[in-house]
């Protein structure tokens, strides 16, 4: 076992909407990910949240989670590393349900912090739409182990307008080091399954990895863009390790596997004395 990742506090993956850390102890979100941090000498816990509740809802269960992870440890603090909406969860935590004090970093990854303007066309559908919509998202994340699923309110959470009024209710913490990290996908086809979606947010939006912008998902005192060595780029779920393999069997300047990302990114808070 290497010691790369043995950071000072243990770190939280925070998951984003639509799946959770593991369904039926058959799927786990972030596919070989934990494995190499572990690999690497890092203690690893999950954000065990729902995956279709409210921005709400999550926030305050991770609260309660942080407290059980220092409980188990005996530590002061943790380190959250959320992808997509986890990373949402983690800063309303962090800001609004009293547990800045016990959180060193937020790294998210892919979260769309400024909402998307995607969705605010998305939200004039007629509402019969969004309310079966909901129906059987809910129904389904039941089954899936949600406690508290909120399809329709966890879509507007993402919304421009939501998002400005989230912003400035919900500032940074002081003494927590925040950074963020954008994927680009660099065509509809790399990425079959985000495909119809990269193209609608790419028209209306600018560049994006099949849901999130590049612009919306900045944030924090560093920001990053993951590049690939390969021509296909990175998309949403291409940054959790969805397909369990490498993104490219290129090497060179840029990212060619993305636990690679993740190892150099809780080396990254290792080095910060974090």
């Amino acid at each position: 076992m290497g010691s790369k990742c043995q950071t000072k506090y243990p770190i939280v993956l925070v998951h984003g909407a639509g799946l959770r850390d593991r369904f039926l102890m058959l799927f786990s979100y972030w596919g070989r990910i934990p494995s190499a941090l572990k690999k690497e000498g890092a203690v690893v816990y999950y954000g065990r949240q729902d995956c279709w509740a409210s921005v709400e809802t999550n926030a305050e269960f991770l609260s309660r989670r942080i407290d059980e992870i220092l409980l188990e440890t005996g530590g002061e603090k943790v380190n959250v590393v959320a992808h997509s909406k986890g990373g949402l969860d983690s800063r309303m935590a962090a800001s609004s349900f009293g547990c800045g004090d016990k959180i060193a970093s937020i790294t998210t990854i892919a979260t769309p912090h400024r909402g998307s303007k995607t969705m605010d066309k998305l939200l004039a559908i007629p509402k019969p739409f969004w309310k079966a919509a909901a129906f059987v998202v809910n129904v389904a994340a039941r089954l899936m182990g949600d406690k508290r699923p909120d399809f329709l309110k966890t879509c507007a959470a993402l919304s421009t307008d939501y998002m400005r009024k989230f912003n400035e209710q919900n500032s940074d913490v002081p003494g927590i080091y925040y950074q963020s990290f954008a994927c680009v996908m660099s065509r509809p086809l790399s990425d079959i399954i985000e495909s119809v979606a990269y193209l609608v947010v790419k028209r209306v939006e600018g560049d994006n990895d099949g849901l999130v912008t590049v612009e919306s998902a900045k944030w924090g005192s560093d920001f990053h863009i993951v590049r690939s060595n390969s021509y296909r780029g990175i998309s949403h779920i291409d940054a959790i390790d969805f397909r369990r393999r490498r993104l490219s069997r290129k090497t060179g300047p840029n990212v060619s596997d993305i636990r690679d990302v993740y190892v150099d990114i809780v080396s990254g808070l290792k080095e910060r004395g974090l």
